[in-house]
């Protein structure tokens, strides 16, 4: 009996130093206060009230509430401001040099300037540097925006498996730091008179693309993970109105902060364009950097305050799976009839003749065709971007062929920005809420819908502009030209003023409010759990794509192709837009619900920390064997994510 009781206290002892230790890991990833919940294996939640909800709520609306009471967003965490304040750091260095690339190469250096690209006062000259043309201007600023936007997968990938989000933020702050640097070298006047400016403005181009890249697909759904209310929940107003504070609207809420935020970094083009004008490309290079040096002590000072979860393995190779097993037992012929993931529902497997063996359950294939939908829905989006800002430089030559009266060219391009700043909060705090009021239900595909449909007006804009400025400039349907100048070497230009682009930037602007804000949100949600940061890769690879279709095009982006270049995708976007609502109109029923599959995401995580048992005791056992025969010794102790500690063997030669 004694020998029973004292096995029974000695398992006991075992297993509470086992949850001591995923505690103690737990807490280093989500702060010194945090707690594992032990009734709900492998989640991790913070303290007391702070702990997120998950599954119904015991205030959940039932289905007459649902229909009757007032929908309004929840209470913000004061985080959440402040990882905006980190996505405004890291676009005001990124948009206050990016729109600067295709003046940068296109342009030559100024005759008569002073020496760092910047013209003559009083000319209508722009500023320049390199006089590679529009064709190189294109290439460079496309591909520079297309790496931006494509290595992302990458990125995202590697922080769902190995980093988690919050490393790879700050590996990219540090890779974007030092592009900064070298670009700010490249406005030397030394390396400009001589001509080797060249070499480290194009190093420092595409090591800001890699940087951006790591740090873009991880920043939102950092984001998006302090929200603390996943499920409808009733709440009691002040006035005595019972309301349903609904998750859809606080994510769309969050996000119309975020993407305002975003936009006021990208009117840092405003001051850089006057600087590069008036003064030269060392400063324009040089005032983005000096931004971006307090975001480093600003991530310190998050890091302890976030909810941050670990890596726990992507879900990518079971996806694959499921698909080998839809494509085999439903074929082809399924694609498209809204059942193609059935036959790879574990409950569909073991009713059928060839039962076999999968880790996951019936509501992970829900969640992979909720994941292929939002993709989906991505696919539309290159067009919106193409008719938002035109195809490749387009929009940068036609603002060549205007009269701007002292006005920097590439400054126009703001009004896309400070659009998005005015309508962000009148939708914020304006339409939105009203709409609610009156229970009039704007779904996110009726919001992307509207935002299609406004893209492609700013692209009949700009058509119509650059139809008059070809009709109307004194060197025709060659406007853009680098001959269209005088006998002194300034810029012929029609007498259409610049600011009457103002009008299709702005209408841009805000279609990116109804398309892009609801995409973050739809990113989240329908990711699988340890994919989310590679759906967010995947909704920014679309605007990759947009670019690709850009670089390729370049050698048409020139007089005197330019009224098509945006007159043939306001076509394509004005019949995408009806096609895209014709698809996905049932999405607007449906109730916002973000991915939870407990279940399977324990499995995951219970294999993930017995794989990483099993290549602990292997060390183990092989450095003691090694260290027997003299070969092994222990080297310094490597930290991971969790703040375990590795030892890593390393080998003395003979």
């Amino acid at each position: 009996m004694w020998e029973s009781i004292q096995l029974l206290i000695w398992d006991s002892l075992i297993a509470c130093v086992a949850q001591e230790n995923r505690t103690l890991d737990a807490q280093y990833i989500v702060g010194n206060d945090a707690t594992l919940n032990l009734d709900n294996k492998g989640s991790i939640v913070l303290a007391d009230a702070e702990i997120p909800t998950v599954g119904e709520l015991h205030n959940s609306p039932n289905e007459e509430e649902r229909r009757t009471l007032r929908r309004v967003a929840g209470k913000l965490p004061t985080v959440a401001y402040l990882i905006c304040a980190v996505e405004f750091a890291e676009r005001s260095s990124y948009y206050g040099v990016q729109p600067l690339f295709s003046n940068y190469v296109n342009r030559p250096m100024p005759a008569g300037g002073n020496g760092w690209g910047a013209p003559p006062r009083g000319t209508e000259s722009t500023a320049g540097a390199l006089g590679e043309g529009t064709v190189k201007a294109t290439a460079v600023s496309q591909s520079f925006s297309m790496l931006a936007y494509a290595l992302p997968l990458f990125a995202g990938y590697i922080s769902d498996t190995r980093t988690g989000r919050f490393k790879m933020i700050c590996a990219g702050v540090a890779v974007c730091g030092l592009a900064h640097v070298i670009m700010m070298a490249s406005g030397a006047k030394t390396l400009l008179a001589n001509g080797d400016a060249k070499i480290p403005f194009l190093i420092s181009v595409y090591i800001l693309a890699i940087g951006a890249a790591m740090f873009k697909p991880n920043i939102s759904p950092t984001l998006l993970d302090q929200m603390k209310s996943t499920k409808l929940e009733t709440k009691t107003l002040k006035t005595g109105e019972k309301v349903i504070v609904d998750p859809e609207h606080t994510t769309e809420r969050v996000m119309l902060w975020f993407y305002l935020l975003i936009n006021v970094g990208g009117f840092m083009n405003v001051p850089t364009s006057y600087t590069a004008k008036y003064v030269g490309w060392w400063l324009s290079f040089g005032i983005p950097l000096i931004l971006y040096l307090p975001l480093p002590f600003l991530l310190w000072f998050l890091k302890k305050k976030l909810v941050l979860y670990p890596p726990g393995g992507s879900d990518l190779g079971n996806i694959v799976r499921i698909l080998g097993i839809c494509f085999r037992r439903g074929g082809l012929k399924s694609i498209g009839r809204g059942g193609f993931f059935e036959p790879a529902k574990p409950s569909v497997i073991a009713a059928s003749s060839d039962p076999i063996d999968v880790p996951w359950n019936d509501a992970f294939i829900e969640d992979v065709r909720r994941a292929f939908q939002a993709t989906g829905i991505f696919i539309f989006f290159p067009i919106q971007s193409i008719n938002d800002q035109g195809l490749g430089n387009t929009a940068s030559a036609l603002s060549t062929m205007l009269s701007t009266k002292g006005v920097p060219n590439d400054v126009i391009s703001n009004f896309n920005s400070l659009s998005i700043i005015c309508m962000a909060p009148v939708l914020n705090y304006g339409l939105y809420p009203l709409l609610r009021k009156w229970k009039i239900h704007f779904g996110p595909i009726s919001r992307m819908t509207v935002g299609f449909l406004m893209a492609a007006c700013g692209g009949a804009g700009y058509t119509l502009l650059n139809y008059y400025a070809y009709k109307q400039g004194p060197c025709g349907h060659y406007g853009s030209s680098s001959t269209c100048v005088d006998a002194d070497g300034n810029a012929l230009t029609a007498n259409i003023s610049i600011w009457w682009m103002a009008i299709p930037y702005a209408l841009g602007g805000i279609s990116e409010l109804f398309v892009n804000v609801p995409a973050y949100g739809i990113a989240y949600s329908r990711a699988p759990q340890n994919m989310r940061g590679l759906v967010s890769a995947i909704n920014l690879f679309m605007a990759a794509i947009s670019y690709a279709v850009g670089l390729a095009c370049s050698a048409l982006v020139k007089d005197p192709y330019l009224t098509w270049d945006f007159g043939a995708p306001t076509i394509i976007g004005l019949v995408s837009a009806i096609v895209f609502y014709w698809i996905y109109r049932d999405i607007d029923h449906e109730e916002y619900i973000l991915t939870q599959n407990l279940d399977y995401e324990t499995k995951v995580l219970e294999e993930k920390l017995a794989k990483e048992n099993r290549q602990e005791q292997d060390l183990a056992n092989g450095s003691s064997v090694g260290s027997e025969k003299g070969d092994i010794t222990h080297a310094h102790p490597k930290e991971d994510f969790g703040g375990e500690k590795n030892f890593v063997p390393e080998i003395k030669e003979g």
